[in-house]
């Protein structure tokens, strides 16, 4: 049972599962968590940095030992959040059917949570005919966009949430870190100091973080 999680009438746990490569962590990402808590009366969300996105291989910038503690200090204090080291402490690529395993258990319910343009990707993922088996799916929407149909398995339990419409995306975050553009208030305070103590994301002139 994890840390502080509060049991269902049935006995059970409800655990949100947030994965991503997290790079870096933004606002929106908390929003998404926090609200998919609320929404589906999660005990917890964990947030699982990957540790090798296979997916994503040549396009992350920041090892994933810097990802995870971006992701720890931006869910510091807040209510219902944890962060599990689960995928950078394995070896090998990050599949999410065995971190899901890996949390699985008798007494617990797990909700995978992912945004409305990972849904619609998720049939190249390895593993994908095991997923319905070990999480309901929740696909997070932005507040105003048209909900996308993803090619999922058949069958496959599913919730929607919609969550305020906040146009912040990573890869610009990186682009205004390169520049020395500030981050504050698109960047959690915690992972704002974690960039800017590690020199993460910095341009070739070795701008820094505002």
């Amino acid at each position: 049972m994890l840390p502080g999680t509060v049991r269902a009438p049935d006995g059970s746990e409800r655990i949100g599962v947030f994965g991503g490569t997290f790079d870096p962590v933004h606002v929106a990402h908390i929003v998404a968590a926090v609200e998919a808590r609320r929404a589906l009366a999660l005990d917890r969300v964990v947030l699982v940095p990957a540790g090798d996105p296979w997916q994503k291989r040549g396009s992350v910038t920041a090892p994933a030992a810097d990802r995870l503690a971006m992701v720890r200090a931006a869910t510091d204090g807040i209510e219902g959040l944890e962060v599990s080291p689960l995928e950078v402490e394995r070896d090998g690529p990050s599949y999410t059917y065995q971190t899901l395993e890996a949390l699985s258990a008798p007494d617990r319910r797990l909700f995978l949570i992912v945004g409305a343009d990972v849904a619609a990707t998720m049939h190249s993922w390895v593993g994908i005919e095991r997923l319905p088996g070990l999480a309901t799916l929740v696909v997070v929407d932005r507040a105003g966009d048209q909900p996308a149909d993803g090619e999922l398995p058949p069958g496959w339990p599913g919730e929607r949430v919609s969550i305020p419409r906040l146009d912040v995306s990573s890869t610009e975050l990186r682009a205004r870190a390169a520049r020395g553009w500030p981050l504050h208030g698109l960047v959690p305070p915690g992972a704002v100091r974690i960039i800017a103590e590690r020199g993460l994301y910095r341009g070739d002139a070795g701008a820094g973080v505002g």
